[in-house]
């Protein structure tokens, strides 16, 4: 007798997408000292040769039309450039927490990007569940509490968010192109990346355990994380997607903890209960 699969394979696609930007903190922890730009640029160089393989060594099946590949250095290089400038002008937990506004914007924004999609009741408690629960884990966790007042910072960080949210959806309005044209995206954003160093960073030697990790993250969520997402979101339901995608902020600090030896408080275990709620409930919802 055939059984349904508990996890189809888009929900294990964005489940190795989540999991791996779940250690891009503490590997930032560890790298602290490289300037964010250098950091990025260098990880994205190294995950955009992920794609080789993917491509079989030729690199005709990367190339895309021009406005995709616009579309790639949008999301990728857009995304973090505004992340960076939210976190140097805003307390970093709260510009943390508008960023990850992203999931919920993926939900929400999906009837307007995607033809033929609908927002259920379901859709919408899941997401706001989940943010809710998202915001747990980012304060409840940071250890730094909330900060008052209005910095400027949070404007590019609420910036940061729709790109990454926008860019997830339009993939699926340009013509079809594989997933190693991720390492295009990826080369073209880590060169500018790379540029943003040179014009507003001050240049730094690295060690070789710098170049061990900076390789560990270019590998896995500065690289195999995108492929992963955007095979996920080929295969599908991008709200869905969106929800699971509230797991993210929750394992970042999980695993900031495991790094600093620190048990999970109270809240972050409510925070735990709240997204994986939200993640059941969204994945009973219609389409």
């Amino acid at each position: 007798m055939h059984r349904p699969r508990l996890f189809s394979t888009a929900t294990l696609f964005a489940l190795g997408a989540i999991f791996l930007w779940g250690t891009l903190a503490p590997l930032g922890v560890l790298l602290q000292h490289v300037p964010p730009f250098l950091l990025t640029g260098l990880g994205l160089l190294v995950g955009s040769l992920i794609a080789l393989p993917l491509s079989g060594g030729s690199l005709s099946s990367m190339q895309v039309p021009v406005r995709t590949l616009v579309l790639g250095v949008y999301g990728l290089f857009g995304f973090h450039f505004l992340l960076f400038i939210a976190l140097r002008h805003a307390p970093p937990v709260q510009a943390n927490l508008v960023n990850y506004l992203w999931p919920l914007g993926i939900v929400l924004m999906a009837p307007l990007f995607l033809p033929g999609m609908r927002l259920r009741v379901l859709h919408v408690a899941a997401a706001l569940l989940g943010f809710a629960g998202a915001a747990l884990a980012i304060v409840g966790g940071s250890g730094q509490g909330m900060q008052g007042g209005f910095a400027w910072g949070y404007l590019p960080a609420l910036a940061s968010a729709f790109v990454w949210a926008s860019y997830s959806l339009l993939t699926r309005r340009v013509p079809p192109f594989p997933s190693a044209a991720i390492g295009l995206f990826g080369l073209a954003s880590g060169l500018l990346s790379l540029l943003c160093h040179v014009a507003l960073e001050p240049s730094v030697a690295l060690s070789t355990t710098d170049w061990t990790l900076i390789a560990a993250m270019g590998l896995g969520p500065l690289g195999a994380a995108f492929y992963l997402w955007d095979a996920a979101l080929k295969r599908g339901d991008a709200r869905q997607i969106g929800v699971l995608s509230f797991l993210t902020p929750l394992l970042s600090t999980l695993a900031l903890l495991w790094v600093r030896q620190e048990a999970p408080s109270p809240s972050v275990v409510l925070a735990a209960a709240m997204i994986i709620g939200a993640a059941i409930l969204g994945s009973r919802a219609k389409a």
